[in-house]
């Protein structure tokens, strides 16, 4: 589109929005953080097609006026925190999603792989989870508790021990991006093939639903959690990458500071898990199936709908879909 069309077509919603940032015009905080959203999108445009346009400098400067006072309209309405978790996480997951996908692909991938070198392979599960775990393992099946190994310390001490665990995991994920995504992509084939060998040596000694019902109560977050802090790697790779019409630094700055902010919103998900972990998962065998079951498919529901439904439904709220 030449750039004397594209002001023509939007010449009218930049004045209306003129007229909101002088008080002139009224408006619900909600419309008013519509039209902003609108103008980003205009300003994203006019630096892609005319990066030395005037139009560039006057709707930089249109978005920086209204930045405060849109913002500081919606804090006043919202509580900040909700509106991070519920507004912010999801037009980015949204924004984002391709790299989402990219790891659940990539991920399921290395799944299949490691399914496939466990059951053609005997030695394989060995080589992955450690002689020393399958023989211990080997002999709590022969005893009655497949999971034994998991029951040892305390709620509290295994409840705080895991959650470090895992945050160094998800850390290692998102930090890896640094090196253009190759380091994510490493911790992905990693712990793609070691869930997959974990199951199916289960499998292969008769106790997948044991498995199955005491590893995926706090394992559904968990594994989630480490897909979506690996896009969040991704991102980090990709602005690094392939930075488009923007300065190389300026899109890893960019890039950074939205996939950290993803990394955080796994965070929640990553205490649950290791909560589940403590408190939870050792009384599997103790506890009626369906209840298991339930507390797993919860899981799988909740974190599914948080990152890939409600991106979908808050983007469409701000007309960006």
């Amino acid at each position: 589109m030449r750039e004397v069309a594209f002001i023509k077509q939007n010449k009218e919603k930049w004045l209306e929005f003129e007229e909101v940032i002088s008080n002139k015009t009224e408006k619900s905080p909600d419309e008013i953080a519509d039209l902003h959203v609108k103008i980003m999108n205009d300003l994203s445009y006019a630096q892609s097609f005319y990066p030395k346009s005037k139009v560039v400098l006057y709707l930089n400067k249109l978005a920086k006026k209204s930045y405060e006072k849109i913002y500081h309209t919606k804090k006043q309405d919202k509580n900040t925190l909700l509106e991070f978790f519920l507004e912010t996480i999801p037009l980015l997951a949204y924004k984002h999603r391709k790299y989402i996908y990219i790891s659940f692909i990539f991920f399921f991938i290395c799944f299949f792989i490691g399914l496939l070198s466990t059951f053609n392979d005997e030695t394989f599960a060995r080589q992955i989870l450690g002689e020393s775990y399958v023989d211990q393992t080997l002999e709590n099946i022969e005893s009655g508790d497949a999971l034994a190994i998991y029951k040892g310390g305390s709620n509290w001490g295994s409840f705080i021990g895991i959650f470090d665990n895992n945050l160094r995991v998800g850390l290692n994920m998102f930090l890896s991006g640094l090196f253009i995504g190759l380091g994510t992509g490493y911790y992905i084939i990693y712990n793609g093939i070691m869930v997959a060998v974990f199951q199916a040596f289960f499998y292969q000694n008769n106790t997948f639903i044991d498995s199955v019902k005491g590893i995926w109560i706090h394992g559904t977050y968990e594994i989630f959690a480490m897909i979506i802090e690996a896009a969040a790697g991704y991102i980090i790779g990709a602005s690094i990458l392939f930075p488009g019409s923007l300065k190389r630094w300026i899109s890893f700055k960019k890039g950074l500071r939205e996939a950290f902010f993803i990394f955080l919103s796994t965070l929640p998900f990553t205490f649950v898990a290791a909560f589940l972990e403590g408190y939870v998962t050792r009384y599997y065998n103790q506890m009626p199936s369906i209840f298991c079951f339930a507390i797993i498919l919860f899981c799988l529901s909740s974190i599914s709908f948080y990152y890939l439904i409600l991106p979908y439904k808050v983007a469409s709220k701000h007309n960006l879909r």
